[in-house]
């Protein structure tokens, strides 16, 4: 048989004796500290001197921290498909991806029956590991949202949960020697687990016959499934047989099962530290030297192949055989796509997502991306309510890599941030140092895309708009190159990229003067607000005579059993009590109190809201959002109309004003500056949603992007004054005049 090509790797097979498990697990330990790429475990649940096989690699893969661990093989009768499944993911997860599976159909069916098994003949045997295979399978799925129903003969899933999505695409060998269960590893299996010991001369070519020859009935490429084979032997000074004898004779020995027969991985069985050392340092090394010689003379080619399911995901128009080498890529039939398709709040389905780890790849990525012709999102966290940071059938660019802070001169309180961190971790990285930077209200939200729209966050009305704090970025721009933009450099660039950045290429980093912040008072108030119009005109007259050290949020839904709740969020930038209270107490006094909470925190604890859960959006948004003078008597009337209808299920107005008025409004493309307020509304249908809107447009003075779903040219001509997105056009006509970055709002 052909050399399939599969990367050389090394494993170890130790026994799972409970006579001493601390010399168990220091030879898994060993196992690592010698380079051994993987340690398994024979898994026989019947045997009362082993160790739980799978208690036993739980506790080594908190011992180790890069060697693979895997059974070997697993005894499926006796291990539940569905719970090794979420076992299996679980422990993958708290491995950082460094758990493999093998599974064996079963064996010695007394000890299984006596265990509580069920006893199977061998073709029964096949069948229920065939099933399984399903299971696990349909568990990882955790991207699927329909629960798991399966009717087979041998298991009966009738609406089981999904997931937990394991860390990588955990493979699963088979141990196989019939023809019925090589003809299954050819089918399903991601590789196949013999002992040589086990076989026959010649027995090993055969089974590779019988694989392959099932693999491509299935319309699988063999080359998708790993040759792995259990050694043993014994080191001598004399040949004494078949890997009984010097290193040299064993890597001669073994080179042909790589190059005849496309053996990838050698598992040596073995507990003794002495023969597992000089296999490592001296029958490993031969061995790869004598399979690069063979294989650079034979013209082999090198490398995992993807497998046949991924390849049918693909989708058109992208030609992804030529994604640049080392650029991390997540397509539709990998495991980790469900984790990178949605956004927050909007469901995707991106042909490929392109994950660079620093600018060069930025570059590489935007290049690859271009070349396609199909829709171009860029991605710095996927909480923006637009959604426009996934797609269906283009290329998605994650900068979620690029999530670096950094302190560049703790004089003049100046940090360089990553556009892929998350606000809340930029807090966390200030507050030793006794900064903020105001950054709007979640703590989930990417830095790049908060920081190229404006920013309005917990302490806009006393320090700004995050763009304000802006002083530097490095961009790449749509030809792929990268400049930095500034006050002093690229002025005109740096001036659109403050309210516009979308439009004009990929901000690889920021640097922002952040500001001195301490303690913060942190009230949420609850109120029955069922005079509607009565309790927004007082909020907003309360927030515009208040001094600028208070920023409060508001947010209202559809009546409850016909009572309306207002929630209002404020954050007072004072320590002390008497101050906090005296600014809140206007406030309070507004409406029947319903609930309060009221702390002294810091802003980093006030941004430690969000957790790091992939997100799974679902459908598009509906998204409407204003910019707002004053709340007057006509506006709160029309959205107390608005709500009265249920048809809005989220309503929020953001103070703004203050400090961001001091900007002039041609400083930066953000040029809405004397607005007091933003509003913004979440509604379920779309025609609904704009009848609605439309009696409150008449009220708006303009629009924050950040916050609207509607990207047409209506919306874009609201968020930008006519001087504004005159020069804009200008400035996309000079720095993107193919239209690379159209995806978003898009300036033309």
């Amino acid at each position: 048989m052909p050399d399939y090509g599969s990367p050389l790797q090394f494993g170890t097979f130790i026994t799972p004796s409970n006579a001493d498990p601390q010399q168990t697990v220091a030879l898994a330990v060993l196992s690592e500290t010698l380079g051994y790429d993987l340690v398994t475990f024979q898994d026989h649940p019947y045997q009362a001197s082993f160790l739980d096989t799978w208690t036993l690699m739980t506790w080594v893969a908190a011992q180790t921290s890069t060697i693979h661990i895997a059974p070997n093989v697993l005894n499926v009768p006796l291990r539940p498909a569905a719970v090794t499944a979420r076992s299996a993911a679980s422990l993958d997860l708290l491995s950082g991806g460094r758990f493999d599976l093998a599974l064996g159909s079963g064996a010695f069916w007394d000890a299984i029956e006596a265990m509580g098994g069920t006893k199977l003949t061998p073709g029964q045997a096949v069948d229920a590991l065939s099933e399984a295979i399903d299971v696990v399978r349909g568990i990882w799925a955790a991207g699927e949202r329909a629960p798991l129903r399966l009717e087979g003969e041998h298991y009966h899933l009738r609406g089981a949960k999904r997931g937990p999505l394991p860390a990588h695409d955990i493979p699963i060998w088979l141990g196989a020697y019939k023809p019925r269960m090589l003809r299954l590893t050819g089918r399903k299996a991601d590789g196949w687990l013999p002992s040589l010991g086990y076989l026959k001369p010649g027995e090993f070519a055969a089974g590779n016959a019988a694989i392959d020859e099932a693999a491509l009935a299935a319309g699988r490429d063999p080359r998708e499934i790993r040759r792995l084979a259990n050694i043993g032997g014994r080191f001598a000074a004399v040949n004494g047989g078949f890997l009984n004898g010097p290193s040299a004779q064993w890597a001669d020995e073994l080179l042909p099962y790589v190059v005849d027969d496309g053996v990838g991985t050698f598992i040596l069985a073995s507990d003794d530290p002495a023969t597992l050392q000089r296999f490592a340092e001296e029958v490993a090394p031969a061995l790869r030297e004598a399979v690069a010689r063979e294989r650079a003379t034979a013209g082999t080619t090198t490398g995992t192949v993807k497998r046949a399911s991924v390849l049918a995901a693909r989708r058109d128009g992208i030609d992804y055989d030529a994604v640049p080498a080392g650029l991390a890529a997540v397509e539709p039939g990998d495991i980790g796509y469900a984790g990178v398709r949605n956004t927050y709040m909007r469901g995707g389905a991106p042909g490929l997502v392109l994950q660079p780890r620093d600018t060069a790849e930025v570059v590489s990525a935007l290049a690859f991306a271009r070349a396609q012709g199909v829709p171009l999102a860029v991605r710095s966290g996927g909480h923006g309510i637009s959604g426009r940071s996934t797609n269906d059938g283009g290329v998605v660019i994650d900068l979620g890599a690029l999530d670096t802070i950094e302190i560049v001169d703790e004089a003049t309180r100046r940090v360089r941030v990553g556009p892929g961190a998350r606000w809340m971790d930029v807090a966390a990285a200030l507050e030793p140092h006794g900064w903020a930077l105001s950054s709007g209200d979640y703590g989930g939200v990417g830095v790049g895309g908060l920081a190229t729209a404006g920013g309005i966050g917990w302490l806009v009305r006393e320090h700004g708009l995050t763009i304000d704090h802006l002083r530097r970025v490095e961009i790449v721009l749509a030809d792929g190159s990268v400049v930095t933009a500034s006050d002093d450099e690229n002025a005109d660039l740096f001036w659109a990229v403050r309210g516009a950045g979308a439009n004009f290429g990929i901000v690889t980093s920021f640097e922002f003067e952040v500001d001195e912040v301490g303690p913060l008072g942190f009230a949420q108030l609850a109120f029955d607000a069922s005079d509607t119009a009565a309790f927004l005109e007082g909020w907003g007259a309360t927030v515009e005579a208040s001094p600028r050290d208070l920023t409060s949020f508001l947010i209202m839904g559809a009546p409850r059993q016909g009572q309306m709740v207002a929630q209002t969020m404020n954050v007072v930038d004072s320590d002390d009590p008497e101050t906090i209270v005296a600014r809140l107490q206007p406030i309070a006094d507004l409406a029947p109190m319903l609930q309060q909470s009221v702390q002294l925190t810091s802003y980093a604890a006030i941004m430690a809201n969000a957790s790091g859960e992939p997100h799974n959006g679902q459908g598009e948004p509906i998204a409407r959002s204003g910019l707002l003078e004053s709340i007057t008597p006509a506006f709160a009337a029309a959205a107390q109309r608005m709500l009265a209808t249920g048809d809005i299920h989220f309503f929020q107005i953001r103070s703004v004003g203050g400090a961001v008025s001091d900007v002039p409004a041609d400083a930066t493309a953000y040029a809405h500056r004397s607005a007091n307020f933003s509003v913004a509304a979440i509604g379920r249908n779309v025609e609904r949603m704009t009848q609605l809107w439309d009696e409150l447009f008449e009220h708006f003075s303009g629009l924050y992007l950040s916050f609207e779903t509607d990207l047409g040219a209506a919306s874009l001509e609201a968020a930008f004054p006519p001087a504004t997105i005159e020069r804009l056009r200008v400035l996309k006509r000079r720095y993107d005049p193919q239209n690379t970055f159209r995806d978003n709002f898009n300036i033309v």
